[in-house]
């Protein structure tokens, strides 16, 4: 699978998904999602770092697809390859070797990204 197709079925199936999810009439559900998005405002913090702590959250609790919705997400808020390298480096400290395969599939979707291969908007919205 091209790079472009992975961020286009990883996007696809997101919106395909959450759409299906937030249409049940479900309070909690559709609460959550909201906190969720409020979350990743910009408030005391900016969008940027907010995006860089949800990618170390990401690769402590070995989430590969809120990896790469977080990895999306700090390269449209400007992140550079060297702020994802010391982002990397502080969720591989503290999560351990077991973050290595996790850090190997982040820095795929970096690469593809920043090929231009995917689209990192496309990706927006976090729940």
């Amino acid at each position: 699978m091209s790079g472009n197709e992975r961020v286009k079925e990883f996007t696809e199936f997101r919106e395909r998904m959450n759409e299906r999810i937030l249409g049940q009439d479900n309070q909690v559900v559709r609460r959550f999602f909201a906190l969720d998005t409020q979350t990743y405002r910009a408030g005391a913090l900016d969008v940027k770092t907010k995006e860089m702590l949800g990618l170390v959250a990401s690769l402590v609790l070995r989430c590969d697809d809120c990896i790469s919705y977080h990895v999306a997400q700090c390269k449209e808020a400007g992140v550079n390859r060297e702020e994802f390298f010391e982002v990397f480096s502080v969720g591989l400290v503290v999560g351990g070797s077991i973050v290595i395969p996790h850090l190997r599939r982040g820095v795929d979707f970096l690469d593809t990204l920043e090929a231009g291969e995917g689209d990192a908007a496309a990706c927006a919205d976090h729940a």
